[in-house]
């Protein structure tokens, strides 16, 4: 199988690792000291005190690595106009484009029945070029359950979790997503395939539209966030706002807020990506995270004032840090 990763940050990084392991020819489109180590020293990946490495063919031209079976794109939102511009030369017409990605994706109402199919959210993909680029036929859903840090350009440290979770937009079980099953399955991963991975996607959402964002304005970590009654307070009751709207548009959540913090307070004293970006002074993806929430509550009219406030103190903070800028 070719396989290329667009965007060799953390999650990219440690799933090119554990594809090459398996069989995979594996090439990775980056640039600046990105591509210069991978050019120089492959793909590296710290696993369970274990040191993986694995050679891979590393251009800033996606010309030069040419048509895929695979592209897995691993990158935050706010890249994602640029890897749609970029990406046409490793699509043929039987190429997978497996989205590893954060929040709500630009593809959302793709097969998705209901009032809002087919609709395409401004907050994400403004004017539709991603959607026009990027053949809707072509995507299968992903949802990762894992931590990984990226320890220098190319190198990636995985913490723990190992569990991807993937699905064909309208929840088709088609053979070619049993045929990705069975390779992300050899490549070591805990894969489950999803009758809905709209419904996954939002879940994970859930917990980390809120945490995400107030972690990435007070620098605390999960321990020291969940900690505070007040802070706890005002992300369920986010929270409760986001599940009215997955009720509305068909995904409902039965779980309270307080059930989804003892999962997160279990995590302990963890930093997260939002932080870590923050720190690292890489762009933020509030809009997948929290504008597109925020245009679904406008859409099925749900009001959102706790989301509301909670996206514009979240822009503010990565504005003057020159870390936001809305998509478009």
């Amino acid at each position: 199988m070719k396989v290329c990763i667009y965007g060799a940050g953390a999650i990219g990084g440690w799933m090119g690792v554990k594809l090459a392991q398996a069989g995979a020819q594996v090439s990775v489109v980056a640039r600046g000291a990105t591509l210069q180590a991978l050019r120089t020293q492959g793909l590296r990946l710290e696993s369970q005190s274990q040191l993986l490495g694995a050679p891979v063919r590393a251009s800033n031209q996606p010309a030069e690595l040419g048509e895929q079976d695979l592209v897995v794109i691993a990158v935050k939102a706010p890249a994602m106009p640029e890897v749609a511009r970029g990406i046409g030369p490793l699509l043929g017409p039987r190429t997978l484009v497996l989205t590893a990605m954060n929040g709500v994706p630009w593809w959302f109402f793709e097969g998705f029945g209901g009032t809002l199919a087919g609709h395409r959210l401004q907050s994400i993909d403004p004017g539709g070029e991603i959607a026009r680029r990027i053949p809707g036929s072509q995507i299968i859903g992903c949802v990762v359950h894992a931590s990984c840090a990226l320890l220098e350009p190319g190198f990636v440290k995985h913490h723990f979790g190992n569990r991807l979770i993937i699905g064909e937009p309208s929840g088709d079980r088609t053979p070619r997503l049993r045929l990705l099953h069975e390779w992300l399955v050899k490549a070591g991963f805990e894969t489950d395939l999803s009758a809905q991975i709209q419904k996954d996607a939002w879940y994970k959402l859930w917990g980390n539209m809120t945490v995400n964002p107030v972690s990435a304005i007070t620098g605390a970590t999960t321990d020291k966030i969940m900690a505070d009654p007040l802070v706890r307070d005002f992300i369920s009751r986010a929270m409760l706002e986001a599940r009215e709207i997955g009720a509305r548009i068909g995904i409902p959540i039965e779980q309270e807020p307080e059930d989804r913090h003892q999962i997160t307070a279990r995590l302990g004293a963890f930093k997260t990506s939002m932080l870590q970006d923050v720190e690292a002074g890489r762009p933020i993806e509030l809009d997948a995270l929290l504008g597109a929430v925020r245009e679904l509550g406008q859409l099925t009219g749900v009001e959102t004032p706790f989301i509301d406030a909670l996206l514009g103190l979240a822009r503010l903070h990565g504005r003057e840090r020159g870390l936001y800028e809305p998509a478009g």
